[in-house]
């Protein structure tokens, strides 16, 4: 019932690709990096010395650097420990209770850690956009691409890209930044994407796609998210440190009239923002994404 120990496997080479039934392309401006499940728990399951374990933490540790350079938001799925059986509901039968109470077993491995600005999701489902706001914050930030990498292929990985699809979001799992049970199972969650939902695609093509968009990006965004967050935390009169980049703004001081005062100082630095944009998404990473998309205007 429980998830199995894993046998070291090899990566599909390029030429063992299934065929794309549609020609998507990555677009840094319309993206989402999404690192699905990377948790210690789920990685002791395989001899991460062995194939195909470093691999794919290196393919992803590379992809989340790029993402971040290119203002690419980076989010994260980790299940929780201890999940009580209401909860999980059918998990049980198939799987068993999942991760046990020991804080240890939760967190993403050491090499593909969250930072300050990226976003982590509770994971209850098999799809990343279950019982979570995904989609809500895709739309916020006005992207309409996710790129998967993590474990398992063919049940997260695979059930997150088909919920995308049916949400009108373009998937693209990585064929080298996800790992499975076995290559069998590997190569049934890209045939399937592939031909049903979604595009599979190298972690050097996303990478090359996402490096094309690092050089207007670092020429449009004129706030990095630390002035930001500075901004803010002088505007609210706290310091910078006691403003969380994913909490909401208005619990820190950051009233109406404060807004509209941050707002025409904005509109005069060449941000077409208005009260209402930063009102309806009050966070530091949602306002930071919000002027990297937008950039400033001659």
């Amino acid at each position: 019932m429980a998830i199995p120990a894993i046998a070291s496997y090899s990566l599909p080479t390029t030429s063992e690709l299934p065929d794309n039934r549609v020609n998507w392309q990555v677009d840094p401006a319309r993206a989402v990096l999404l690192i699905h499940d990377m948790q210690r728990y789920f990685l002791a399951k395989y001899d991460v010395s062995a194939a195909p374990v470093p691999e794919v933490i290196h393919h992803l540790a590379t992809l989340i650097k790029a993402a971040r350079a290119a203002g690419v938001p980076v989010v994260y799925t980790a299940q929780p420990t201890d999940q009580p059986d209401s909860d999980r509901a059918l998990l049980n039968d198939f799987w068993g209770p999942g991760l046990p109470a020991h804080p240890e077993q939760y967190p993403v491995v050491d090499e593909l850690a969250p930072q300050n600005g990226d976003v982590v999701l509770t994971k209850w489902r098999y799809s990343a956009f279950q019982r979570s706001d995904l989609r809500e914050r895709m739309r916020t930030w006005g992207r309409d691409q996710l790129i998967i990498g993590g474990v398992y292929a063919h049940i997260g990985c695979m059930a997150t890209a088909l919920e995308g699809f049916m949400q009108d979001v373009q998937c693209f799992m990585l064929t080298d930044g996800v790992a499975d049970f076995s290559r069998e199972r590997h190569d049934m969650a890209l045939e399937y994407v592939a031909g049903r939902c979604g595009v599979v695609t190298t972690s050097a093509r996303a990478l090359e796609a996402l490096e094309s968009g690092q050089g207007s990006q670092q020429a449009e965004v004129a706030m990095t998210q630390a002035a930001l967050t500075e901004r803010v935390a002088t505007l609210a009169g706290v310091s910078a440190e006691e403003i969380p980049a994913d909490d909401n703004l208005l619990f820190y001081g950051l009233d109406s009239m404060r807004m509209m005062t941050f707002v025409e100082e904005l509109r005069r630095e060449g941000f077409d923002v208005s009260f209402m944009d930063l009102v309806e998404a009050p966070t530091i990473v949602d306002w930071v994404a919000l002027l990297n998309r937008q950039g400033v205007s001659a």
